[in-house]
């Protein structure tokens, strides 16, 4: 047996008290008068006798009483280890607030149960100790050494998040915190339902810091999640049917039988069907989508699984431009076939302009570009294409059979390209084209077919060893290839448009597509979800406002995301509006949200209250889905000896478990009720033995 504060047994000094009160304590007599001396002297001897065994008796329970609260100051225990930390102690304690921890343990939901193992953890340590409660947030408030009450005060304020960290990240954070303080003695806690994904402690070494993994485990390993969705085509047509892909993930080790799918859109909800997914496997589902209207679409893919229901919604959003807008930048006289490509698409609108007479300023309002036969291109139009396609435009380029060489090598070395060779008046077929390009992609039924493919007259010779080939001749060079440049691309041909020269106006199965493609290509915007918690940067036109003063906001509009209305607060914002981070380049404002995103939804761009410049939809990071935990005898694998596993059942007094292990079998307690037991002895000795 040992003592944790050996100190106080200098106290047992205290029973000589008692010991001398019985000694010295006379009592005074009463002079009583007899007349027969032998009955005084009888009764003299009886009372002596038993007097002085209640007296013993008294002052033995005393000393015992003395001795027990002595022992109960000193805290006597019965360690179970070989060593003991003494002096005060710096505790760490991680609670997992993941949405995984919402899953059910026989009694509550995990996160309940972890906020209950922390206060057990907390409270059976002195007052003197430090304490740090750290979650999946990494707050910097957290990241401090506090007192007992203010470690349970800030336990209630834990709830879930979308956070999810590694726990060898949680380590190092722990770490860093422990060592801010003075106590020699560094615990940590780690209290987490220890999915295979974040359990990545083999890499963390500190032998001066004892670690303690205390797992919680979920009744069942059930969910169902939606993982992603996209789009069939990346660009939305008006008035054009589309097929939405989603990806839903059985977790679970069992069939998920007529899991029901619904969509909102538009402000109306409906069901789409249902499917059918194999244990530990996905599906890939495919729901019509019709866009009715022009402008911004928010939309919201749901499936209904329970307890875990984090992964149960996909938000995205969209926009579908009202007009897509060409330009055609011409040497000569206007090409009546690129007009005439597109004369049944009424959203589609073809500008012609002389190269000669040009408004840059006005070349962000179209999605594609094209250089119809110019003799040269100067240096400032070579600048404005370039960042036209670093916006998302695209540039397409028909050279003309007198173009400048000089000028179409600088267009093609702006672009990365190397220099093309002269033009060169022989006849090629060309013979193949690829398919796997977007300008192609999904447009021929049957690829295996004989297509009527262009054939030239005279050519340039394009760069063999940079860029994509689109089309190719039967020699291998290129007929048409592409060059990306930022977020558009440059296509460039290798002959001229003139019909006598290229018969490419005359395959319209060839002509048509590669324009129209290349001008919805152009239209693409910003990607249609992001996910909380990932470094994003947003991308919108950037505006100038009415009211002389710049600041864009992101508001939060679900209903769903437990958000609620719109109050004005005191700085002026609503209470699901914030300022991110922003940044404006030219006709471009980049916003960099951060950590400001922590709901699920749709966030509308404003810079005046009633109107929206742009959707961005946000989910949560789909790693906490997996419910796949690591076995509790596997943690401490290639783990130090100063990791160890605390694998107690929900009904133990887990305060009482952690004490055990620090202090051993604590024993005041006892000493405490034998003090008491001693001191009701002693009153009854006196009562009751006359």
């Amino acid at each position: 047996m040992q003592f944790l504060f050996p100190g106080f047994l200098a106290a047992l000094a205290v029973i000589a008290i008692p010991v001398i009160i019985h000694l010295f304590y006379f009592r005074r007599f009463r002079r009583v008068y007899f007349t027969n001396v032998r009955f005084l002297k009888e009764v003299k001897e009886e009372t002596s006798n038993r007097q002085k065994l209640r007296n013993l008796l008294v002052l033995l329970m005393r000393s015992l009483a003395i001795c027990a609260m002595v022992l109960a100051f000193a805290q006597p225990f019965i360690p179970l280890q070989d060593g003991l930390k003494k002096g005060q102690k710096a505790v760490s304690v991680f609670v997992d607030n993941s949405f995984s921890m919402n899953a059910l343990s026989q009694e509550a939901p995990l996160v309940e149960l972890a906020k209950q193992r922390a206060r057990d953890i907390i409270s059976a340590y002195g007052v003197e100790d430090r304490f740090q409660v750290l979650t999946n947030d990494f707050e910097g408030r957290d990241q401090r050494l506090v007192s007992r009450e203010d470690a349970l005060s800030r336990i209630e304020e834990i709830r879930t998040s979308p956070a999810s960290r590694d726990l060898s990240k949680v380590l190092v954070r722990q770490q860093q915190c422990l060592n801010t303080g003075k106590q020699e003695n560094k615990i940590s806690y780690l209290i987490s339902d220890y999915q295979q994904n974040i359990s990545d402690m083999s890499s963390f070494r500190d032998s001066l810091m004892e670690v303690n993994l205390v797992p919680m485990r979920a009744v069942q390993e059930r969910n169902i999640s939606i993982d992603s969705a996209w789009f069939e085509s990346p660009v939305q047509i008006l008035n054009q049917p589309s097929n939405l892909y989603v990806r839903i993930s059985n977790r679970s080790d069992e069939l998920a039988d007529d899991v029901r799918i619904t969509l909102r859109h538009d402000g109306q909800t409906k069901p789409v069907g249902s499917v059918s997914v194999p244990a530990r496997s996905n599906r890939l589902d495919t729901i019509p989508f019709n866009i009715l209207h022009a402008g911004w679409h928010e939309a919201k893919v749901s499936v209904t699984d329970y307890p875990v229901q984090f992964d149960d919604d996909y938000f995205l959003s969209f926009y579908v431009a009202e007009r897509v807008n060409i330009l055609a930048i011409n040497g000569n006289q206007p090409s009546k076939y690129i007009t005439n490509a597109f004369l049944g698409a009424r959203y589609v609108s073809v500008t012609n302009a002389d190269a000669r007479s040009l408004d840059y300023s006005r070349f962000s309002e179209y999605q594609l570009i094209i250089l119809h036969e110019l003799p040269g291109i100067s240096s400032g139009l070579i600048s404005e294409l370039k960042s036209f396609t670093q916006n998302g435009g695209n540039v397409l380029v028909f050279p003309a059979r007198n173009t400048d060489l000089n000028s179409l090598n600088a267009l093609l070395q702006s672009f990365g390209a190397g220099a093309a060779g002269g033009f060169e008046p022989v006849q090629r077929q060309a013979s193949q084209i690829n398919t796997d390009a977007f300008i192609f992609r999904d447009v021929f039924l049957n690829k295996s077919a004989n297509l009527r493919l262009p054939a030239t007259q005279g050519n340039y010779k394009l760069p063999p060893a940079s860029g994509e080939q689109m089309i190719t001749y039967r020699d291998g060079t290129a007929y048409m290839a592409r060059y990306a440049a930022g977020e558009g691309d440059l296509y460039v041909t290798a002959a001229p448009l003139n019909e006598q020269v290229n018969d490419l106006v005359r395959n319209a199965e060839i002509f048509v597509p590669v324009l129209f493609r290349m001008a919805i290509a152009g239209t693409r915007g910003q990607q249609i979800a992001h996910t909380i918690g990932k470094d994003e940067t947003l991308e919108s036109r950037h505006r100038i406002s009415t009211r002389g003063e710049t600041i864009y906001k992101l508001a939060l509009v679900d209903p769903n995301a437990g958000i609620q209305q719109q109050n004005q607060s005191e700085n002026g914002l609503a209470t699901n509006e914030f300022i991110p981070e922003q940044r404006i380049f030219g006709s471009k404002v980049l916003l960099t949200p951060g950590t400001q995103v922590r709901d699920a939804g749709w966030y509308r761009l404003r810079l005046q209250p009633d109107s929206t410049l742009a959707a961005f939809a946000f989910n949560y990071d789909r790693k906490e889905s997996d419910l796949t935990y690591k076995p509790a005898e596997q943690l401490t694998e290639g783990l130090p000896s100063s990791f160890r596993v605390m694998n107690e059942n929900a009904e133990a007094n887990f305060g009482q478990v952690v004490q055990e292990q620090e202090r051993g079998i604590v024993l005041w307690r006892w000493c405490v009720v034998f003090a008491l037991l001693f001191l009701a002895l002693e009153v009854l000795l006196l009562r009751f033995l006359k």
